[in-house]
């Protein structure tokens, strides 16, 4: 597959982020086999499966926190590899929101959702926080722009760490389990704010066990087991009609909850 596109048609319909062939060892441990996965521009993509099965692995080689050792990744038509920058690249186009919030305790809301744009995108301040401002306001948190962390719910923390990585104005989004660290009753807050962008056709590949969000988002639902795609479809199919038994035995035991 040719990075470059051989006409404005082929660039149109060009793959946001596609993974081909991709495998990542852990020493002696294969924590990813043969990963083919191609995600079209505004396409929502939810990962699920146990613990351990490979998800978190496979977003976070997308934005180059895990080096793969075989096959190739590229997004938005750049080849993702060990030059620095190209990982910077590609690194300020796709977002990424983690379990826990990673934010800087000792700034504000604010300055949190500042930082990345003036430094690396070279923003100016006030351009800058006019961007954030907005973005918190979209995330339904502009009224806490001046507060630190510690003064916020775990809800509104992750509702944040959304708002600063939509600063970078990228054009995907990685959720590794967004709202597995919430106490229950902060989950839909944030749930709505990743519907919110669903709807407005951000690109997105989420990590959850939300099969709520993944019937009502998902443009398809993925399983994975031992580091590998078993099966994927789109969510009626995935749910009503599971192929693989490792499907069925996963869902059978996740379902009861929902």
């Amino acid at each position: 597959m040719s990075t470059s596109a051989s006409s404005p048609a082929a660039a149109a319909i060009a793959p946001m982020i596609a993974m081909e062939g991709v495998e990542k060892w852990y020493g002696t441990f294969k924590a990813l086999t043969d990963i083919n996965l191609t995600v079209r521009p505004g396409e929502k993509i939810v990962l699920c499966g146990p613990s351990g099965s490979g998800k978190s692995t496979l977003i976070r080689c997308i934005n180059h926190l895990e080096t793969y050792e075989k096959g190739r990744i590229v997004v938005d038509g750049v080849l993702l590899d060990n030059n620095p920058k190209t990982i910077d690249v590609v690194r300020r186009e796709v977002g990424m929101v983690f379990q826990q919030f990673n934010l800087f305790p000792h700034l504000t809301v604010l300055q949190n959702c500042t930082l990345a744009p003036m430094r690396s995108r070279g923003l100016a301040r006030d351009a800058a926080e006019a961007t954030a401002r907005r973005l918190l306001g979209r995330v339904k948190i502009l009224d806490q722009a001046d507060k630190y962390p510690a003064q916020l719910s775990g809800g509104q923390q992750q509702r944040v760490a959304i708002a600063r990585a939509l600063c970078m104005e990228p054009k995907a989004m990685l959720f590794d389990e967004p709202t597995s660290a919430l106490d229950p009753e902060m989950v839909k807050e944030v749930l709505d704010t990743m519907i919110g962008l669903a709807k407005d056709g951000m690109t997105m590949i989420c990590v959850t066990h939300e099969m709520g969000f993944a019937r009502q988002v998902a443009d398809r639902v993925i399983f994975m087991s031992e580091g590998a795609i078993v099966e994927e479809g789109p969510p009626a199919e995935f749910f009503q009609n599971p192929r693989h038994q490792r499907t069925k035995k996963f869902l059978g035991e996740i379902l009861p909850r929902y």
